[in-house]
């Protein structure tokens, strides 16, 4: 560890690396009360059909269990969900997929468990399956909710200039329609908790979760509860990225706590329940035409894009919004024209993922570049710097840029690289059965909840007793650092070393709201509050100290390492003498941010109610290198670079950790990871059969920061938790179809689909 005060812009070991690398840190997980029962919900099995019988008799009647609880059971809405309330804590007739829990248990070893799950007998009648998007969309189809009255859950539109006239006049005019794959996040801590009600009626949860405090609310609205009696703990995530954002365990763990008052009940789904029942990255069709000058100048975009959101709402609405607002790509187009749709199935439920409807739309924009300078004859990368956004320019979405923007600085990273510069000996030294490609990808991330939405966190930080910095997070650290840089941010402020800081991961009832981990707001939000507390824990100190070391003013003083120093005369007053002269009251300080909004709002994408448009974006440029296998179809990454617009780096080390962390994920999402379905029905149930990259499947990405200065944020700081994810895919398509001379449209790319390529071209080199 080191022993200097911490500082901004050098890389330290996150604080808890130690902890989590011996196993000392405890996970949600890892947590056994002692006299624990276990929960566990009884799936449907069936994507679409009414239940018409369900028999828990012989469960209930089984030695060693406590509880079998049905729809009946469930006070309350039994209806929870983000935005749309219109998923079941327990279904009582409907079923919508097959994920969908009909009854609860809870038993005292995980065993019986087993046993009374096998034991419940439901009765279902099948119901025509809505299987993909073109059956939910046909004149007659049967509705997923009859309620709702469509099987659109939300239609949109995003409209700037005249795209229809425009195109007409473009020199140049392109055709393509875009696929991807439902994904699954494949964190590596499945979806679990503790649920407890405790005699004062208070209910306590930890849960492996993203937004504990939206959790209360969420928890509350389903069961009838008041939010308040709802208390969330929320320690180190193994792994999120979306999949944790909304109730997963939280309500069954909490109706199982209601029904057996004192015991502790414990809930966690295997690897092939998390499959069935977890959320997934929305499958996407993107049909999209580009109109361009001869000069290769953007003019028009006309597209369709199609999310399929499976059973439930979740977050379905909000991630086609990002989607379609990012539509555009990071380019200038005057004229665009996009419309949305996000729609109802029988599949697995869409949710929330790193990237948010944007990895999809990368793909399909950038695609469109690719075949554009092809069909000019122009370098790709002089293409995307052609058309680059620039500050003050206007986005997709009609929104000027007022903030940081890096594109152009990071497609020049790429462009005078030796992986760009000497790509073409590259290729053509290719062994026998063998091709090369090099592609690459501009992509931007929009930051923060946007407009509608009030992004705002509130930063509490105490001195203790013992003369350290007690930091009370309230945003979940899911593996990206955030905790580590909460700590960096108050060691540069406070001029204190990492054996003086701690940070407790959120607790509703000792931290306060601040929103969810996500959409790469949690460092810049979060940040901003810690910064104005730890500059009001300064003041607040100083002044302290010049009345206990009978100082006339507070000038003059300044903290250092483990004090506070009276610069003109050289005294240093201890921490621990300091705090143990104060109350506790007088040792806490606390500050709130708001992240701004755009004041510019454009007269249009009106369907939106939350989230649209977003003011900070981050940029990036990625370039890799494959090979291709002529004999197997197989496609090697040999060469990643990365080349990112984050704002200013608070610590290199977290950050080039984050960006390759997106890549691993996004290489997953382009070659290997597609979540496979038949008539509703998972194919790829767990780990055996839906494959992603291991550390033998990928290679050392090459991370550059191009450091702007975004001067709203920590220091300079934007968020890339997220834009890290959407280069890959359209990269590695790029690289493809520079290897292969055929243009990829469908994601993931596997070797079937090199293999299915390589066919019509029968003059394979050797």
């Amino acid at each position: 560890m080191r022993n200097a005060p911490y500082e901004i812009g050098t890389s330290s070991a996150r604080l808890d690396a130690l902890s989590k690398a011996t196993g000392e840190e405890r996970f949600a997980a890892d947590l056994f009360p002692p006299d624990t029962l276990w929960a566990g919900a009884k799936r449907a099995g069936i994507p679409h059909g009414e239940l018409r019988e369900l028999d828990v008799d012989a469960a209930r009647r089984l030695p060693g269990v406590h509880a079998v609880l049905t729809r009946a059971d469930v006070p309350g809405s039994n209806r929870q969900g983000i935005v749309h309330k219109d998923m079941p804590v327990l279904c009582g007739s409907r079923i919508r997929h097959a994920g969908d829990p009909v009854a609860l248990v809870v038993a005292g070893s995980r065993e019986i468990l087993r046993r009374a799950l096998d034991l419940i007998q439901p009765r279902i009648e099948p119901l025509p399956v809505i299987a993909d998007l073109d059956a939910a969309l046909a004149q007659d189809a049967p509705l997923v909710h009859e309620a709702h009255g469509s099987n659109v859950l939300l239609a949109a539109r995003i409209n700037k200039g005249d795209a229809e006239s425009a195109l007409k006049d473009c020199a140049v005019v392109l055709e393509e329609t875009f696929h991807t794959p439902a994904q699954a996040h494949a964190f590596l801590e499945t979806e679990n908790g503790t649920a407890r009600l405790d005699e004062n009626g208070i209910l306590h949860l930890t849960v492996s979760s993203q937004a504990p405090f939206r959790d209360r609310f969420e928890v509350a609205h389903a069961l009838g509860l008041s939010p308040w009696t709802v208390h969330v703990v929320s320690p180190f995530l193994g792994g999120g990225f979306g999949g944790k954002d909304g109730a997963t365990v939280q309500c069954l763990l909490a109706l199982a706590a209601l029904r057996l008052p004192g015991r502790t009940i414990k809930m966690c789904w295997d690897r092939e329940e998390n499959f069935l029942a977890g959320y997934k990255r929305h499958a996407a069709r993107m049909r999209y035409r580009l109109g361009a000058d001869a000069d290769g100048a953007l003019r028009a975009l006309d597209c369709r894009l199609w999310f399929d959101t499976g059973a439930y709402a979740h977050l379905g609405g909000e991630i086609m919004e990002l989607g379609m607002e990012h539509a555009a790509g990071p380019y200038n187009v005057e004229h665009v024209d996009c419309r949305g749709w996000c729609v109802y199935t029988n599949n697995p439920i869409g949710g929330a993922f790193r990237g948010f409807g944007v990895a999809q739309a990368s793909f399909a924009f950038e695609g469109m570049m690719d075949r554009l300078a092809r069909k000019l004859g122009r370098d790709p990368l002089e293409l995307r710097r052609q058309n680059a956004l620039h500050r003050g320019d206007r986005n997709g979405a009609g929104v000027s840029l007022t903030t940081s923007t890096g594109l152009d600085e990071c497609l020049r990273t790429l462009r005078d690289s030796e992986l760009w510069t000497g790509r073409k000996a590259w290729k053509d030294a290719a062994p026998a059965f063998t091709r090369r490609g090099v592609g690459l990808a501009a992509v931007f991330n929009g930051m923060g909840y946007g407009r509608g939405l009030p992004d705002n966190a509130i930063a509490r930080i105490e001195l203790t007793e013992q003369g350290r910095f007690l930091i009370r997070s309230a945003v979940p650290d899911m593996g990206q650092g955030n905790a580590a840089t909460f700590a960096q941010i108050a060691g540069e402020m406070l001029c204190q070393r990492a054996e003086r800081l701690e940070v407790a991961q959120p607790d509703t009832d000792s931290s306060h709201p601040s929103g969810s981990a996500s959409a790469g707001r949690t460092t810049y939000t979060f940040g901003k509050a810690l910064i104005q507390a730890c500059e009001m824990m300064t003041s607040k100190l100083v002044r302290r100290a010049a009345l206990m070391l009978m100082v006339d003013e507070p000038d003059g003083f300044a903290l250092v390492p483990g004090a506070v120093r009276h610069l003109p005369t050289g005294r240093d007053l201890p921490l621990e003498a300091l705090a143990s002269m104060l109350p506790r009251e007088d040792r806490i300080c606390v500050s709130e941010y708001l992240m701004p909004v755009t004041r510019e709002v454009p007269d249009t994408g009106k369907e939106f109610a939350l989230g649209f448009p977003h003011l900070i974006f981050a940029y990036a440029a990625h370039l890799v290198r494959v090979e291709v296998d002529e004999l197997t179809g197989l496609v090697r990454v040999c060469d990643y670079l990365a080349a990112t617009d984050g704002g200013r780096v608070l610590n290199p080390q977290n950050y080039h950790q984050q960006i390759e962390g997106g890549v691993a994920q996004g290489l997953g999402f382009a070659l290997m990871e597609g979540l496979e379905t038949s008539e509703g029905r998972l194919l790829t149930k767990d780990l055996s059969t839906y494959l992603i990259p291991a550390s033998m499947d990928l290679p050392d990405t090459r991370s550059l920061a191009v450091e702007t200065i975004e001067h709203s944020g920590p220091f300079g700081l934007k968020g890339v938790g997220e834009v890290g994810m959407n280069g890959p895919l359209p990269a590695v398509a790029s690289a493809l179809s520079d290897a292969l001379g055929v243009h990829v449209n469908r994601a993931p790319v596997s070797p079937e689909t090199v293999l299915r390529m390589l066919q019509p071209r029968s003059g394979a080199r050797t």
